[in-house]
């Protein structure tokens, strides 16, 4: 499991997923997702965006104070492979000093924004020392506008539900209502089901290769 390759699932033999929410933070569904969570005592991890923090720094203090874990989803949420590596290099660190300025330790996540990274990209995330991350669950397209269905997103996710399962969901840029109620029945299902909701640090901290 290079740190240069983009990570769908962590090898485990425990009961466990992650749930990652990107572009966020936002005042209303980050909110919301945060309760579902509160409620099933579990954590997850929020791909923020470092122009979003500048403007919801008190959202995104809230998410961190929670337990959850903040990620790494850029400054401004460019395709990084049509930048140069500086550049990229630029909103890469940018993102992670809004992050630094909340949690104040270091930032060991990182999604590139659309997926977007090719061999250059995730070995300068690499570099600076972060995991890239991917999902399971792409086919759910809850980031569409209009979004998909609430039984769309469930029926593409459910399809991908395992041990290590790392997911992809949206809680900024749009209406995310339908995303807000698929996860608050997946969180239901997945903990009834024994699933641990770990934040994706924690997930690759229970990783077993063999």
């Amino acid at each position: 499991m290079a740190k240069g390759s983009l990570v769908h699932r962590v090898p485990t033999r425990e009961k466990a997923v992650a749930f990652t929410f990107d572009d966020g933070p936002h005042p209303v569904f980050t909110e919301q997702i945060l309760e579902i969570f509160r409620k099933a005592n579990g954590k997850a991890t929020f791909c923020m965006i470092g122009q979003e923090i500048d403007k919801f720094a008190d959202i995104a203090a809230k998410v961190h104070a929670a337990g959850h874990e903040l990620a790494n989803h850029t400054y401004s949420h460019p395709d990084l492979t049509a930048l140069t590596l500086e550049e990229a290099r630029t909103e890469i660190r940018l993102g992670d000093e809004r992050i630094r300025l909340v949690t104040g330790k270091p930032v060991s996540s990182f999604r590139p924004p659309y997926f977007a990274a090719n061999d250059d990209i995730l070995s300068l995330a690499a570099e600076l020392g972060y995991r890239s991350i991917g999902c399971v669950n792409g086919e759910a397209k809850d980031w569409e506008q209009p979004q998909p269905g609430v039984d769309y997103i469930l029926d593409h996710t459910r399809a991908t539900v395992g041990n290590g399962s790392i997911f992809l969901f949206h809680d900024g840029y749009g209406d995310r209502a339908q995303t807000v109620e698929a996860v608050r029945v997946l969180v239901e299902e997945l903990a009834a089901d024994g699933y641990r909701l770990l934040t994706v640090s924690e997930l690759f901290a229970l990783s077993d290769p063999t």
